[in-house]
């Protein structure tokens, strides 16, 4: 498409025309798309992104100045920035997973590390605490909950789920010092 082509059909969309538009899509849409390609890595995601893009296009088109730079360029820039909003998004829900002990390299497997906590009596040692501290430890430790989740589950206020927890850890704590001074 010629420079004077390119600035009749940017007329032309200000304008409302969606032949304009269609018109400019026929010949920059491979451009945008390997750009949103190239920033997600995902293909119908860049197609999504791209559809995205041409709708912002349609409804800033008067935010246009061309003494600022090319018209190709502020599609560009649009573009760019709708995928890097879109690979934000992505990223910020993706969870890692656990590592559990099969796939830790740094784990050895040896029968004297699998030693249940029921035979070194850490199990006795917490039930002697106070019943709502021994269920944060249970709810914590030994099932692996999060606090947020203690909270939910006991519905509970999570500032109680922390003190309690704190509360548990300091009494433990008191026990393995007599336990280490009578050894």
């Amino acid at each position: 498409m010629s420079e004077q082509e390119l600035s009749q059909n940017v007329a032309n969309l200000k304008l409302g025309d969606h032949n304009a538009l269609e018109t400019i899509y026929d010949n920059y849409s491979p451009a945008l798309y390997g750009l949103c390609l190239k920033i997600v890595k995902d293909e119908a995601l860049a197609q999504d992104i791209l559809q995205e893009v041409f709708v912002k296009i349609w409804s800033k088109v008067d935010s246009y100045d061309k003494n600022k730079g090319t018209f190709f360029t502020w599609m560009l820039n649009i573009a760019r920035n709708q995928a890097i909003d879109n690979y934000r998004k992505i990223t910020r829900h993706q969870t890692i997973p656990i590592q559990n002990s099969e796939k830790s390299v740094d784990i050895l497997k040896d029968d004297k590390m699998d030693i249940p906590i029921h035979h070194i009596g850490l199990k006795e040692i917490v039930n002697g605490l106070p019943d709502e501290q021994v269920e944060m430890i249970e709810y914590l430790y030994f099932k692996g909950y999060t606090q947020q989740e203690t909270s939910d589950e006991l519905n509970i206020p999570l500032g109680t789920v922390k003190t309690r927890s704190r509360t548990a850890l300091a009494s433990l704590r008191e026990i393995f010092k007599l336990f280490i001074l009578w050894m």
